[in-house]
């Protein structure tokens, strides 16, 4: 998939170097910024920057995620507060309201903006001329143009990264058009298609709250927090890549300049570790992967959902892999802890029979290129739309976190692993996921 997904960027920067009237064909001089200081969110980014340096072209970028130096690959160290590991009941009830992600989103891209555009290496870039080394800038867009100021001041080209799905309450900034609502669900809705009135009526206040306070916000931010780039007109990008499919999205028109690159940061299994391997290959019934990623502690859940999940997990006849910080009072035989497990890996396994997962998108797609059915606990963000996606496929079951009963659960995982049509639709989700056309 990486060796397709590079034959791609590769047709698109050719044309981008044509359209900008060089002389030659010559290796792009690249300046990136990961504006966002999410690990999901940068494991997408540097994907992309990867497949570019794997084709020859110079990356420059500011990250908060440093893998180190490489060739033609230069990394300049970005110190943004990132959360990690936070309390799963706080974060439900913060970051899943609508009315708190919008401006919570407008704040945090706001600051990091801030931090990044005072860093000496980047005021040397802007200061001393330095923009004649660059010939395009790539970055992501969450919630304020400020991300685009670095394009304009230097007079270059802009290329967005968006490690989700199309970020509904932006695309009026970015392509100067907003999706129909009764037709295309909002980023925070927790439906993928909107069939109901209902729906389409929470589309629509959806839309219209999250436009309203992000102009409020904006203009609430620069009269007490005025910032150089307020002064400067933000510019449209050249180029969206989005971290999308169609097979795992509902149908929707998008313009030409929006490339779904999704699935770009999977990579070629690189082993998994010998005890876990041996668990997975000496379980007789399968195995279940269970993880909700970085940003949430599993050890932080609610004593009664834990219960829940240990109970349940207890009775099923697989052996259980399950993502956990610290030690577990009253582990169940069949499972297995650990503060972090190879998932690329593990998922692809074959004796690997289902995920359980908040429905990141990064992990969406591990699952689908594996194949592998998903009961999923959609946390915030985009994770109850993704979820949705992959119920509407046929291969997931999804599941409110906080009002979990023990029975209820057992009862979606022994469904989603004897019923052969969960295994089916996933293999089917997978084959279409990886059937690509070379140009």
């Amino acid at each position: 998939m990486s060796t397709l997904l590079c034959t791609i960027m590769l047709s698109v920067f050719c044309i981008l170097t044509v359209s900008m009237t060089y002389a030659s064909i010559d290796a792009l001089q690249i300046l990136a910024i990961e504006s966002i200081a999410g690990k999901s969110h940068w494991n997408f980014m540097s994907a992309v920057l990867r497949s570019l340096t794997d084709i020859g072209h110079n990356v420059t970028v500011f990250t908060p995620f440093p893998d180190g130096n490489r060739d033609n690959y230069t990394e300049v160290f970005l110190d943004l507060p990132s959360k990690v590991e936070m309390d799963a009941e706080y974060t439900l009830n913060t970051f899943g309201k609508s009315t708190v992600m919008i401006p919570l989103l407008m704040n945090m891209t706001r600051s990091f903006c801030k931090i990044a555009y005072e860093q000496r290496e980047m005021l040397e870039i802007v200061d001393s001329g330095k923009s004649a080394n660059y010939d395009i800038i790539f970055t992501e867009i969450a919630a304020s143009e400020c991300a685009s100021h670095i394009a304009s001041k230097l007079d270059l080209p802009l290329i967005y990264v968006i490690p989700s799905p199309m970020i509904t309450y932006i695309e009026h900034t970015v392509f100067g058009d907003v999706s129909n609502p009764a037709t295309v669900s909002h980023l925070f809705a927790h439906h993928a298609v909107p069939r109901t009135f209902a729906q389409r009526f929470v589309n629509v206040i959806l839309l219209g709250f999250s436009l309203l306070m992000l102009k409020y916000k904006e203009m609430e931010l620069k009269k007490i927090d005025s910032q150089p780039y307020d002064l400067v007109e933000p510019i449209k990008p050249s180029l969206v890549f989005m971290n999308t499919h169609y097979i795992t999205e509902a149908p929707r028109p998008f313009p030409a300049s929006f490339i779904q690159i999704g699935g770009i940061h999977l990579s070629e299994p690189k082993g998994i570790p010998n005890d876990v391997l041996e668990f997975i290959e000496n379980s007789p019934h399968g195995v279940i992967y269970f993880t909700f990623g970085s940003v949430i502690s599993m050890s932080t859940l609610p004593d009664r959902v834990l219960k829940a999940f240990k109970e349940a997990l207890a009775q099923v006849p697989l052996r259980v892999l399950w993502k956990y910080e610290g030690e577990m009072k009253d582990k169940p035989i069949n499972v297995m802890t650990s503060k972090w497990f190879p998932q690329r890996d593990i998922l692809m396994h074959p004796n690997v029979k289902l995920f359980i997962s908040h429905g990141g998108i990064s992990g969406v797609y591990e699952a689908v290129d594996a194949g592998v059915p998903v009961l999923g606990f959609p946390l915030f963000y985009d994770q109850p739309r993704n979820i949705d996606n992959l119920v509407e496929a046929g291969m997931a079951i999804s599941m409110d976190l906080l009002t979990l009963q023990k029975d209820e659960l057992l009862k979606n995982i022994l469904d989603l692993i004897n019923n052969e049509k969960y295994t089916k639709n996933a293999k089917i989700v997978s084959d279409r996921f990886k059937d690509r056309p070379m140009s």
